[in-house]
């Protein structure tokens, strides 16, 4: 058994996560985190293996306690923390957001409501990838859940926590070889499989570098994310979410007359018509949120999903 404690860059809030059911996965259950801990697979080198991760609770001194059954070295544990960090979000440093977003007018009040909010994502952004395109233009996120947990089932590797099976998200020379026809009778729909096993296999043959993306400006990032099939615009303002890092770019996206996609969001949440804002109005709107664009977006999501969360319990 090995445990090590990772720090993060305060604020840091891990519990405010668990009212937000996007960051988990189809085996979680937020309700019991507080006190079992969360657990996953993480890929660690060649290998994948199960940790459960504890909070300290301590938003100005916020340390995570890590827990595996397995005996890991110290180079296994730094592997594995650089999965916890972007999952957790422990080496983003958003303090500057606070300081010059404080008077916002949209963003100064969540600032204040959700001190310590740092989005939580996947282990890497091949994982993300794959879950954004099972779940894309499902309303049932639940369901989109299940047929990525079978998903894992099938491609992943084989793991067990307890007397449970947990198994890991499958790696890019697990899935190139899949039938789409075979993730087709796991839920998705067939186009979708086609573009997983597209995506492994350009990975594979080094057509696509995910160590390029997670690591590019946001604009490169963006328009090489969207060339990828399966990838379009608002899947890819999306994904620039879940990159572990600060900064953003929302570029236009209008259909017709009509603005899309995240851009629309921000310009709405301003008061501000989407579909007649000008590249420089928009510029001026999220003037605050320079440097810090993803995560200035996470605070008016999360705000949303607990409006919403609130609305729902008084009917």
């Amino acid at each position: 058994m090995s445990s090590w404690t990772l720090k993060s860059i305060p604020p840091h809030d891990w519990f405010l996560c668990l009212d937000i059911e996007s960051y988990f996965d189809h085996e979680h259950n937020p309700e019991t985190m507080f006190e079992e801990g969360f657990t996953r697979p993480i890929p660690i080198g060649d290998r994948d293996v199960i940790i459960t991760v504890f909070f300290n609770g301590d938003p100005e001194q916020p340390e995570f306690n890590i827990e595996s059954a397995e005996s890991l070295d110290k180079d296994e544990i730094e592997l594995a923390n650089v999965s916890l960090a972007k999952i957790l979000g422990t080496n983003m440093d958003i303090r500057p957001l606070y300081d010059q977003a404080e008077n916002d007018p949209v963003l100064g009040d969540k600032l204040s409501d959700l001190y310590g909010l740092k989005r939580m994502t996947r282990a890497n952004l091949f994982e993300d990838i794959l879950y954004r395109i099972v779940q894309m233009q499902m309303n049932h996120k639940p369901t989109a859940k299940k047929m990525m947990f079978r998903i894992r089932e099938n491609y992943g590797a084989a793991l067990t926590y307890g007397k449970k099976s947990l198994p890991a998200w499958p790696r890019p020379i697990q899935l190139m070889k899949a039938n789409p026809a075979n993730i087709r009778k796991l839920g998705p729909t067939l186009r979708k499989g086609q573009y997983l096993v597209g995506l492994a296999n350009d990975i594979v043959a080094g057509n696509v570098d995910m160590n390029h993306l997670s690591e590019c400006d946001p604009q490169t990032f963006y328009d090489e994310i969207t060339s990828i099939k399966g990838i379009g615009p608002t899947s890819g303002q999306d994904l620039m979410m879940m990159r572990g890092r600060t900064d953003a770019v929302f570029p236009s996206n209008k259909k017709g007359s009509e603005e899309k996609g995240l851009r629309r969001w921000i310009i709405y949440s301003y008061g501000e018509d989407p579909h007649n804002t000008s590249e420089e109005k928009f510029q001026e709107l999220i003037a605050n949120w320079k440097g810090y664009e993803a995560s200035a977006l996470e605070f008016l999501y999360a705000n949303y999903i607990l409006k919403e969360k609130e609305q729902k319990a008084k009917k």
